[in-house]
């Protein structure tokens, strides 16, 4: 086994680890079985693609210390997000006598680790549960943090509760299954962290950021290491998302709506719109004369060279207009007292949040992007 870096997440009593490496599913066992009372047996909520290549895997890793698992897979993708399969969830949860002393385990990407996390937050008022993220846009951020729920009909993520995991289990090793198209869009969570607040690790990502994505380890850890370390700093100093924490939104606002747009398909994956909402974010920021204008080029220059979207012309079918998409954007999350805020730059490396956006700049990049179509 390579080496395994670890990740302290500071949280008073909701404290947990990040360990990262390789072999950690293989090896899942030794490090669950302290959470555990008498009863070896944790429930896995997994989907269909994942159960297919690793959850024999993961059952071994248990078996070898022990523990028993039962497992229900959902259907993968962004559209398992709903009241219907977290309804599926918790009545599954239920059924297996899943008592409040128990673990669930969420095992899969953004999707299952969101949910997962939700049905145990609901789930007799509360159990613990460990993430054993899968993607590397999970492994880098949705596992961490503690945010946890469904899409509705109105937006992205408006259901949901905090509920932090006990443990988190990143294991690059797993990375080596995705698509390349998977990875690039874990990969534009990566960017975001150098981008909202370590010029040296988006210095970093240009220079190691094509080996890594070959499948060089070391530099896969290290690439999940700092955005872990990253997310987990921002978080400890803003849990809930009062503050701080809405930085590690660069990028969302354009994004969020852009994947209402395209009705959570597969037409746009969720980091794809993250690495087209940073461009958008530093173009509008230029406009706003907050940054160089260098700064979006070398965004968009990176992302390019990463073989990632970067521009509204490389999501395919129809848009809406940009009073459409800023119809979308009133719906965000972010939203406060009716005002919109933004996650802009004063600089790589030099994100903040604001409210003090004129709305004819944005629907004049909207525009402008659109129109390159």
């Amino acid at each position: 086994m390579t080496q395994l870096e670890t990740v302290h997440v500071p949280l008073g009593d909701r404290a947990y680890d990040v360990v990262i490496g390789e072999g950690l599913v293989a090896n899942a066992g030794a490090r669950i079985a302290p959470l555990l009372g008498k009863k070896k047996r944790v429930c896995v909520l997994t989907d269909e693609r994942v159960a297919a290549l690793h959850l024999e895997t993961l059952r071994a890793g248990l078996a070898q210390s022990g523990i028993e698992m039962a497992a229900l897979a959902l259907p993968a993708g962004e559209a398992t997000k709903c009241w219907a399969e977290l309804s599926r969830a918790v009545e599954w949860l239920l059924t297996e006598k899943v008592e409040r002393g128990d673990v669930v385990v969420a095992f899969g990407g953004g999707v299952i680790g969101d949910l997962g996390g939700f049905a145990a937050a609901i789930l007799r008022r509360g159990v613990r549960f460990v993430q054993i993220p899968t993607t590397l846009l999970a492994q880098v951020d949705s596992s961490v943090g503690g945010k946890t729920g469904i899409n509705a009909p109105h937006g992205k993520n408006l259901i949901g509760a905090f509920h932090q995991p006990s443990l988190v289990l990143a294991d690059v090793s797993l990375l080596g299954s995705l698509s390349p198209r998977d990875y690039h869009s874990g990969y534009g969570e990566v960017v975001k962290y150098g981008l909202l607040g370590d010029a040296e690790f988006f210095d970093w990502l240009e220079a190691n950021g094509a080996e890594a994505a070959a499948g060089d380890v070391a530099k896969r850890i290290h690439l999940v290491k700092r955005s872990v370390e990253m997310k987990a700093e921002i978080v400890a100093r803003d849990e809930t998302e009062q503050g701080d924490r809405a930085l590690l939104n660069l990028g969302h606002t354009f994004c969020h709506a852009l994947e209402a747009a395209t009705g959570y398909s597969a037409r746009l994956l969720h980091g794809e719109g993250v690495a087209i909402g940073c461009a958008l974010a530093f173009e509008l920021s230029a406009r706003m004369g907050l940054c160089a204008q260098e700064d979006p080029s070398r965004v968009r220059a990176h992302l390019s060279q990463m073989g990632m979207k970067t521009d509204l012309s490389d999501i395919e079918g129809e848009l809406p207009d940009a009073d459409g998409l800023l119809d979308l954007m009133a719906q965000d999350k972010k939203v406060k007292d009716g005002q919109l805020r933004f996650i802009l730059a004063r600089g790589i490396g030099e994100a903040f949040v604001t409210s003090e956006v004129p709305k004819e700049q944005v629907r004049g990049v909207l525009i402008d992007a659109l129109a390159a179509r």
